[in-house]
């Protein structure tokens, strides 16, 4: 979930589906203290899920809208439970009529870490709640993974795929030719076979600045626990044990200097080792991994974006290209396996760059 607006959500009569969610409200237990005339858009995502904010008692609740055509609750719910029996602060479940594809959760405020860092945030400050969300994140990598979709091979894959479908192809209007996509393949295959290597644990595929709740500040919501609260968890796998960090460390609405993202990994693999989890006992060796998750992550978002705006229409998402480019070129300029893709990003963005490799 991210602070998208739905403006056609607040249109009386135009919106069925606010309809339906009003009206499951009005059918809940009265000591639930629910008023359905307070209904507002909270937010949507890159889905089909949307939010609502409604009254409830003295404070506020939130119901998820997930239409069942389209979208299924019940990861969610499974996903829930395995990160809250963990210790992390994910919302709690109120009501749920998964028939209608509608959840009442409990409010965990209305700023997100994104929202924090727009403002005028102190280097203390925003040094304290990311550390918070790299304690957070130990917790979340410790859950048990029953039942989720493991990452293999072919996945990870098909989310490369979408960099030459949609980036090159479609953003920046050229389709690879035969050369171009063999040494593409090669440098896919180099960072998959890294990538498969890592230990596997719960990722939750999307821990970054949208989906980290502030929920000990002024501006919290009535669900005050533990910062941050984690949220858009449903897609949950279990995979490469440094895919969320990379996330957070290399987010796609916020720029962290390398300086700044080589102290906050220390800081979490000191946190990791001390929790037991299977980080690599040699940082240097735990920073590539990193860095090669990252680059992988980064080269999907980048056409997950382009997809976004050239197919859906979401054009917001083109602003953020630039800083998941910057993010692709710093590892990419840094290693000898990646010089094929450092020509490529040169060619399809009309640009030569000067690259230092050292590994």
């Amino acid at each position: 979930m991210n602070a998208i607006s739905d403006p056609a959500a607040g249109q009386a009569g135009a919106d069925p589906r606010r309809t339906q969610v009003a009206a499951w409200l009005s059918g809940l237990p009265q000591q639930l203290q629910l008023d359905p005339s307070t209904l507002q858009p909270a937010s949507s995502d890159a889905s089909f899920r949307r939010y609502f904010r409604v009254a409830m008692g003295p404070s506020t609740a939130v119901v998820m809208d997930a239409p069942p055509d389209k979208e299924d609750c019940r990861p969610f719910l499974h996903v829930a439970g395995l990160l809250h029996d963990a210790g992390v602060h994910v919302p709690r479940v109120l009501a749920q009529d998964l028939g209608q594809g509608f959840l009442l959760l409990s409010d965990l405020g209305r700023s997100t870490y994104v929202d924090y860092l727009r403002g005028t945030p102190t280097p203390h400050d925003t040094h304290r709640i990311y550390m918070d969300a790299l304690a957070a994140l130990v917790k979340l990598q410790q859950s048990a993974t029953t039942d989720l979709v493991r990452y293999d091979k072919a996945r990870l894959a098909t989310e490369l795929e979408l960099f030459p479908d949609w980036y090159a192809a479609r953003y920046r209007g050229q389709p690879l030719d035969a050369a171009d996509r063999t040494a593409l393949d090669a440098v896919f295959e180099t960072l998959i076979d890294a990538n498969m290597a890592q230990p596997f644990v719960l990722v939750h595929r999307d821990y970054h600045s949208p989906n980290l709740m502030l929920t000990d500040l002024p501006a919290g919501g009535p669900d005050y626990g533990p910062n941050p609260g984690v949220i858009d968890f449903q897609d949950a796998v279990v995979g490469p044990i440094t895919y969320d960090l990379a996330s957070v460390l290399t987010d796609a609405r916020t720029t962290w200097d390398e300086p700044q993202q080589l102290d906050w990994g220390i800081r979490y693999w000191e946190m990791a080792r001390k929790a037991g989890l299977p980080v690599a006992p040699d940082f240097a060796d735990f920073h590539r991994a990193y860095e090669w998750m990252g680059l992988q992550r980064n080269l999907r978002i980048l056409g997950v974006f382009a997809r976004l705006a050239h197919r859906d229409g979401k054009l917001a998402y083109l602003d953020h290209m630039p800083r998941v480019n910057t993010y692709v070129r710093q590892v990419a300029s840094r290693y000898l396996a990646f010089k094929p893709l450092m020509k490529l990003l040169d060619k399809l963005d009309g640009q030569t760059s000067a690259t230092g490799y050292t590994f």
